[in-house]
């Protein structure tokens, strides 16, 4: 038993998708969720540089006594996960890997489409994944360019973001994919908006946040880390900007909460 605190990252809010996940199924749980703020996005940034970033998330975790970190950010463990878990070894360091398998197995057009950041496209680990899983359907990889924006600056719900929806996934349903995979964890926000765009297509969004959190609590188990199960948990919010961008880290956690 541990009643340290797991660390959540990202580059911004999107890691507070799989936060509210964790948080869910592990609710004796203390929680240190870290949004960089300062550098996000990362999606365009050189792969030295992320890996520089993430390296430095992960040491403030550490240093705030985390037993376990979830690498919350899709461009961060395509680029960084390796190190991370090489460096820090043995601590459990658990990543984001984008949801091909199940889009490739309950595919019933054989084509599914990949929104993610341009890094996480160009990254092995994407790469690897389609190369396992894809065999015989159609992959449709596509940049959900100004997606991580819109989050970042709160405007999911208006009619900017649906038109940049609308044109990021116009390929994918052109080619007559019937599941989107979400590759970037700032896109789950975007998900009401995704859902009305394709209404009545048949087409199944994808988010791996909920199986990152089961793999969280396998890990804990595994790990013998698991918190004792009365503790009372703490949540608190970190990050490389300023408090005001702290602050907005846990409005918009408090509002995850909500939705849920």
């Amino acid at each position: 038993m541990n009643n340290a605190p797991i660390g959540i990252y990202d580059s911004g809010l999107g890691g507070l998708t799989v936060w509210r996940e964790v948080k869910k199924l592990l609710p004796s749980e203390s929680l240190i969720y870290l949004g960089d703020g300062k550098n996000c996005p990362y999606g365009t940034r050189p792969v030295e540089e992320i890996v520089m970033l993430a390296d430095a998330a992960v040491a403030r975790l550490i240093a705030e006594g985390c037993k376990m970190v979830v690498v919350a950010c899709n461009t961060a463990t395509a680029a960084a996960i390796d190190f991370l878990r090489t460096k820090y070894a043995p601590m459990p360091i658990v990543g984001m890997e984008p949801a091909v398998k199940p889009a490739c197995r309950d595919t019933r057009s054989g084509v599914i489409g990949v929104l993610a950041t341009e890094r996480s496209l160009e990254g092995d680990l994407f790469r690897r994944t389609v190369a396992k899983y894809g065999e015989g359907v159609e992959v449709v990889p596509v940049v959900g360019k100004g997606f991580v924006e819109l989050v970042e600056q709160n405007r999911e719900e208006t009619s900017e973001a649906e038109a940049i929806v609308k044109s990021a996934i116009a390929e994918i349903l052109s080619k007559g994919a019937d599941q989107i995979v979400l590759g970037c964890t700032h896109y789950p926000f975007l998900l009401p908006v995704l859902e009305r765009v394709v209404s009545g297509r048949g087409v199944t969004i994808v988010d791996p946040s909920p199986a990152v959190a089961r793999r969280v609590a396998q890990l804990l188990n595994e790990y013998n880390l698991c918190a004792i199960p009365d503790h009372r948990p703490s949540y608190r919010f970190v990050t490389f900007a300023d408090e005001t961008y702290r602050q907005q880290l846990e409005n918009k956690a408090t509002a995850c909460c909500s939705e849920s």
